[in-house]
């Protein structure tokens, strides 16, 4: 089918393990409309696209809309996704092998179909919308039970050679570690500076002495950790430092390689505000290759809706 390229609507799409997230965007990037719906992965996953499908054609029968409306469709998916929109080594949390998701899509649409990695998106989204508005260079990183990342060059995603560019989780930041990192590998980012990360920082603290903290006796999080930070709790500070020390030396690595204007930094941790900040910058300064060093650190803006802002993104500013 002819695609057309003209319209003043866009669908942005984040496709996740147990949802779908959907926004309706005018030309301007104004979001007009979200929603969600399941992620049905039984079946290897095939209904997934077949079901965004019928969930835009109901929005635009709502509103209605024809393709002749629409400059496209973005989607935000997981997986190493390569410029094409070519799904390289499947996504194991939704049961799909290799593919190319924009040709799928063109079994129900007329219109451009855009795909990228959804970390990316949220990357683009943030840009173009979110905390690093403004900026055409800019590294996110999303702190949540992993660390995810984006990185944007120029005003575009790098993706690298399969897709897999912008995994900053799994820079080898530690020699000694004994533990296996999810990818298998030992020692990696992610293990340090994650939700999860630091908790296991916390309970290797915890078990070295017997040193008074209001950590002790209760459960476990990054959140609690960062409470008894604010609380000026000892041990909890000298979690954050360390915390701060594995993910600034990290950045400070990024930083040699993409010189980014800006930091953008969410996901779960990034709730503990700007305090995080205190712990980040000061080892980033140290280790960082002295042109870089005034890069800015800021906090995320757009929340959960970053995906389907950057995935329509893709299409209205790629």
């Amino acid at each position: 089918m002819r695609e057309r390229k003209n319209g003043q609507y866009a669908f942005g799409v984040d496709i996740g393990g147990t949802s779908v997230k959907l926004g309706l965007f005018d030309i301007e990037g104004i979001l007009l409309e979200k929603w969600e719906i399941p992620t049905v992965t039984a079946n290897g996953g095939e209904a997934i696209l077949p079901d965004t499908a019928r969930s835009i054609q109901t929005k635009m029968q709502e509103r209605g809309l024809s393709e002749e409306d629409l400059a496209g469709i973005g989607i935000g998916a997981p997986g190493a996704i390569d410029d094409e929109g070519t799904l390289v080594v499947g996504a194991v949390n939704l049961g799909w092998g290799a593919f190319s998701i924009p040709q799928a899509m063109r079994e129900y649409f007329s219109v451009p179909v855009k795909a990228a990695n959804d970390a990316n998106a949220a990357a683009f989204g943030e840009m173009w919308q979110g905390g690093g508005k403004g900026c055409r260079n800019m590294v996110a990183v999303t702190l949540g039970t992993g660390v995810g990342g984006g990185i944007i060059v120029n005003g575009q995603i790098v993706t690298g050679a399969s897709g897999a560019g912008g995994e900053i989780g799994h820079i080898h930041i530690e020699d000694h570690e004994m533990e296996s990192c999810n990818c298998k590998n030992k020692g990696c980012l992610e293990q340090y500076a994650s939700a999860t990360g630091i908790v296991r920082l916390a309970k290797r603290r915890l078990e070295k002495d017997g040193a008074p903290s209001m950590l002790r006796g209760g459960a476990l999080s990054a959140k609690a950790v960062f409470d008894a930070v604010k609380q000026k709790d000892p041990v909890a500070e000298e979690i954050a430092i360390q915390f701060g020390d594995y993910l600034g030396k990290g950045l400070a690595v990024v930083a040699g390689v993409v010189n980014p204007e800006i930091f953008v930094i969410g996901g779960g941790v990034s709730k503990a505000g700007e305090i995080l900040f205190d712990y980040i910058r000061p080892p980033y300064e140290k280790y960082v290759f002295e042109p870089c060093r005034s890069a800015e650190f800021t906090l995320a803006t757009l929340g959960n809706d970053a995906g389907i802002y950057g995935a329509a993104g893709l299409i209205l500013r790629g």
